[in-house]
């Protein structure tokens, strides 16, 4: 089997979901293990973040829904977006929490519904846009158009009036939360306090309101509501370099390999497709069996990612392959095929984060982990 492995601490991710829920309270915690849990793994996040304190989870799409029923997670499952039309019966049957916000998705969540005297109605949120401009509701910023007003109102009626649906909750979603220095989620805050007024006498008393994700619970505590949604902050990664609030969070990803095949490379040969890297000096070249199907980055080494063997940072050379990637181990290693590689992670005294290699690829680490393929073994500890 090959050695290429994401070991994931999931004691980390129990602890990052504790601290999480500690500064959220009295608001709850909807996890987010959407898009396989950011690569983690949703089955096994979503169960370990239950367990530590998050009431809800939230996924992007039906079918990870319906994953996570099938493997028995009973908690409520926000979908973050409205389902298409035909996407609704399987809503309906998997007992899934749907996002709305036009008039064809509340039509056809009524029409999948069914609801007879005596059922159980499901529960729906409204997702506001305040200026994401994403998806989501679309009233006039200020509201001051009577005819917006009514509207806003008209489609929260149309929801409550409907006895097979409860509205459970009205959010919205800060495009730059992870930059306090910004005015604009105080501008994107101000329009859902003012919407969530246009409609309040339409609301529920239970209704919940939710706004901030994880830059939002740690840099701006004036929108918490009642439940925040936290992504990225539960894998142990800020959303920004430093963003961390008062909190510690232990990154719960290591990526790993060994070193495969070893050599002594000439100075003046090139490496790999291309021949676009070429040795100044005389080196021992190593080959490692992880590539661009499996997350790695394809210009990984012109960007200068560097990997650890031995406690050593070592940089990836030449264009990095479907299967493979080689590093420069140096004149003077005493490297052997076999020895760990870690990509993301610590060995010895050194350690690469995500948030690094995000920063030499020019993105964000979201990406980096989100990217760690499916050929790539989980293993949790």
């Amino acid at each position: 089997m090959r050695p290429t492995e994401a070991a994931i601490d999931l004691g980390a991710v129990s602890r990052n979901v504790e601290r999480l829920v500690a500064l959220a309270a009295p608001a709850e915690l909807c996890a987010v293990t959407k898009a396989d849990a950011y690569g983690h793994g949703a089955v096994a996040v979503s169960r370990t973040a239950l367990e530590a304190g998050a009431t809800t989870i939230g996924v992007a799409l039906v079918e990870e829904g319906i994953e996570l029923r099938r493997n028995g997670i009973q908690a409520p499952i926000l979908l973050l977006s409205e389902p298409r039309p035909n996407e609704m019966f399987e809503v309906v049957a998997g007992g899934l929490t749907p996002t709305v916000y036009t008039p064809n998705g509340i039509a056809a969540l009524v029409a999948a519904v069914g609801f007879e005297p005596g059922d159980a109605p499901i529960d729906v949120h409204l997702n506001i846009d305040t200026g994401m401009n994403r998806v989501g509701l679309r009233p006039e910023r200020s509201f001051a158009d009577a005819d917006d007003a009514a509207h806003a109102a008209e489609v929260v009626r149309a929801i409550v009036d409907k006895p097979g649906l409860r509205l459970a909750g009205v959010w919205t979603h800060f495009a730059v939360a992870d930059e306090p220095d910004r005015s604009d989620t105080a501008t994107q805050l101000a329009r859902f306090n003012r919407a969530i007024e246009v409609v309040s006498n339409e609301l529920p008393d239970d209704v919940k309101l939710h706004a901030s994700n994880s830059a939002g619970l740690l840099a701006h505590p004036d929108a918490r509501f009642d439940v925040v949604r936290i992504g990225i902050a539960m894998y142990g990664i800020a959303p920004r370099s430093g963003l961390t609030g008062a909190i510690e969070l232990e990154p719960a990803m290591a990526l790993t390999t060994e070193l495969g095949f070893v050599k002594p490379v000439r100075a003046g040969e090139g490496v790999s497709y291309g021949l676009r890297h070429t040795f100044a000096h005389d080196t021992t070249l190593a080959t490692i069996p992880i590539g661009y199907a499996d997350g790695l980055r394809r210009d990984a080494s012109a960007a200068g990612i560097e990997v650890l063997v031995r406690g050593q940072r070592r940089p990836l050379v030449g264009t990095v392959t479907m299967d493979q990637a080689m590093v420069d181990l140096g004149s003077d290693s005493s490297s052997v095929a076999g020895d760990k590689v870690v990509l993301i992670g610590t060995q010895g005294d050194e350690t690469i984060t995500a948030t690094e290699i995000a920063d030499r690829l020019g993105t964000i680490p979201y990406e980096i982990v989100c990217d760690t393929g499916r050929r790539v073994r989980r293993r949790y500890v």
